[in-house]
């Protein structure tokens, strides 16, 4: 069992385009199938209900962490918080990293997730489960929001 999940892809499109659709929470919150609330602001909880089929009685809840413009954006949740009737409050959040680098195509996305050796052992797998086939879908998702939303109008 792995600590961290870590994925990435291209996006054909600017570094730019593609930072905007991450920390601006509106767009964020298209590609990410989530109703947020407020903007991400560092040391301060953004939070939503997630509009996902089968979890639209989840309540998104992140921290941000760090942000540096066009290059780094960072938030700590608890990962498949998703039994209303559990108080997650006392885990150890982990933490979702994302790191943009320009290529010669467009712009490199990479997320890590790590601090799931933190979580307690009889929720971690299925924490770790879940998040790593949702980070690829999510990965998919901020691409395909990006490349639709920066064709020219034909």
């Amino acid at each position: 069992m792995s600590d961290r999940i870590e994925k990435e892809i291209e996006i054909k499109a600017p570094v730019s385009r593609v930072w905007k659709a991450l920390t601006d929470y509106k767009e964020f919150g298209t590609w990410f199938r989530v109703n947020l609330e407020e903007p991400f602001v560092p040391g301060e909880t953004t939070r939503g209900k997630m509009t996902i089929p089968g979890f639209d009685h989840v309540v998104f809840q992140a921290v941000a962490q760090k942000i540096e413009p066009e290059r780094y954006f960072s938030f700590t949740w608890h990962p498949y918080a998703v039994d209303p009737k559990q108080d997650y409050s006392q885990e150890t959040p982990t933490l979702v990293e994302f790191t943009l680098t320009e290529t010669a195509a467009g712009t490199r996305i990479r997320v890590v997730e790590s601090g799931f050796d933190k979580i307690p052992a009889h929720r971690r797998d299925e924490a770790f489960r879940m998040n790593e086939g949702g980070w690829a879908a999510q990965i998919k998702n901020i691409k395909n929001h990006v490349e639709q939303t920066s064709q020219p109008a034909a």
